[in-house]
């Protein structure tokens, strides 16, 4: 799921570190991006104003938001939506503090994975009963269970990204291996022999190149093919990390890739999708997983000529499951317009408009009836690819767990990339993971 600028870290992908000086800069940046906002959004004439900060940060997707608001205000003369413009990269610690001073806007956008905390922490408002059956319906179950904690509903989820592999099509067809598809994709043994096949770095080019900047959603959400889970919930609600043979075989590849067959180029490791596009365009690497909505940059960017093409990520035993943690639109709890911030939401997430969103992100909506619309299905730039996979997503394993991002900041993101680039073997990262990690979570669960 594409959650901010190619140049920052995401993700789809998306997670600052949660420390003091963001939170100072983010308590400046709120004069800026919050200003106005209060819990009593009712104008002097009795009308009401509800604040609607968005995340879109690229032109397309910015212009298909301000566009549904205005479409909005033009319908509904006594609810005025007011359009903010935030920012994936200092969301969360801003959302934080808005919710402290009592400014957070009333209708928020933000990623299913960033919800737990501020859904426990009762800064967002349980929306479930306020939502129509229609927009209930519409999104399957597997989706609705990234936002609902304690079986309340915290946020809706609307945009989702599967990651994928970029390929070099020429490249591809000419090694005359097997070509993978959602009916049949390779397995990760498979993968990683192919991806020696396509090139082992003797003359400069590799079978992949993975950019693990950010390593922890990919390895936790393409673990889930091979059944693995890493936080598991007890009978009494706490959760514990575990590191079992289902974990290990998507890392273990990686690892074996980067510092066994030579396959998957070391220097990619410590960089994010945009960064490993040159290469890509330049004939470097054969494949780069990336988030699917990375395509856009793709087409912008490709030099004349160059083929490539939208392969599913490799399947375990699980077939192509992998997690995902979508964008979402949630109501704030101090909101006095909770009601009409969620007609807003049911209006914003009509299909019709589900779609355009969609295609302004370059992701794929939820919601059914979106789903099946044509221009989402067409095989050029590779949106029927991608399609293809929606049923197999499933919510990242990580959405319920409370102090995630403190274990994936301070432990599982310096442990897998000393992993992955050789520095650790296996059982010094399942230590790091396991016994580090579990003393983080301990503290959020007395």
């Amino acid at each position: 799921m594409r959650k901010a600028p190619r140049t920052a870290p995401r993700t789809a992908f998306r997670t600052a570190p949660r420390t003091a000086p963001r939170l100072a800069a983010a308590v400046a940046a709120l004069t800026l991006l919050l200003a106005g906002c209060s819990g009593d959004s009712g104008d002097d004439d009795g009308k009401i104003t509800l604040q609607f900060q968005s995340l879109a940060w690229q032109k397309e997707s910015v212009d298909a938001n301000k566009a549904l608001v205005e479409e909005w205000n033009a319908t509904h003369p006594d609810v005025k939506v007011e359009y903010i413009q935030g920012s994936w990269d200092s969301v969360h610690d801003q959302l934080l503090t808005s919710f402290e001073g009592g400014e957070a806007p009333d209708i928020i956008h933000d990623a299913s994975d960033d919800l737990a905390d501020f859904a426990y922490g009762g800064y967002l408002a349980d929306i479930g009963d306020l939502l129509p059956e229609r927009l209930k319906a519409d999104i399957p179950q597997r989706s609705w269970e990234t936002a609902t904690f304690d079986g309340k509903v915290y946020g809706v989820p609307f945009l989702q990204e599967p990651r994928v592999l970029i390929a070099n099509a020429k490249w591809l067809k000419k090694s005359g291996v097997r070509i993978p598809t959602p009916e049949k994709p390779w397995s990760w043994p498979e993968f990683r022999k192919i991806t020696k096949e396509l090139g082992d770095g003797t003359d400069g080019k590799y079978g992949v190149a993975w950019p693990l900047k950010e390593p922890v959603s990919a390895t936790l959400n393409l673990s889930l093919s091979t059944g693995g889970q890493m936080f598991h919930r007890g009978a009494d609600g706490k959760v514990d990390v575990r590191f079992d043979a289902p974990d290990q075989v998507m890392p273990r590849t990686v690892h074996d890739q980067v510092n066994v067959d030579k396959s998957a180029s070391g220097t990619t490791l410590g960089m994010g999708g945009s960064d490993t596009l040159p290469g890509f365009f330049g004939g470097k690497y054969a494949m780069v997983p990336l988030g699917f909505s990375y395509r856009q940059q793709i087409v912008q960017q490709a030099p004349k000529g160059f083929e490539w093409q939208v392969l599913p990520a490799p399947a375990g035993e699980e077939g192509l499951a992998q997690g995902v943690s979508p964008q979402t639109l949630s109501v704030s709890e101090d909101s006095a317009h909770k009601k009409e911030a969620a007609e807003f939401i049911d209006f914003f997430l009509q299909p019709d408009n589900m779609v355009k969103l969609a295609r302004g992100d370059w992701m794929l909506p939820t919601g059914e009836e979106a789903l099946k619309d044509p221009a989402l299905r067409t095989e050029k730039n590779g949106w029927s690819s991608g399609t293809a996979l929606s049923e197999d997503l499933r919510p990242a394993p990580a959405q319920s767990v409370r102090g995630y991002p403190e274990w994936k900041d301070k432990v599982a993101t310096p442990a897998l990339q000393e992993y992955y680039s050789g520095a650790i073997d296996l059982d010094e990262l399942e230590k790091r993971l396991v016994k580090d990690g579990n003393l983080v979570l301990a503290r959020y669960q007395r």
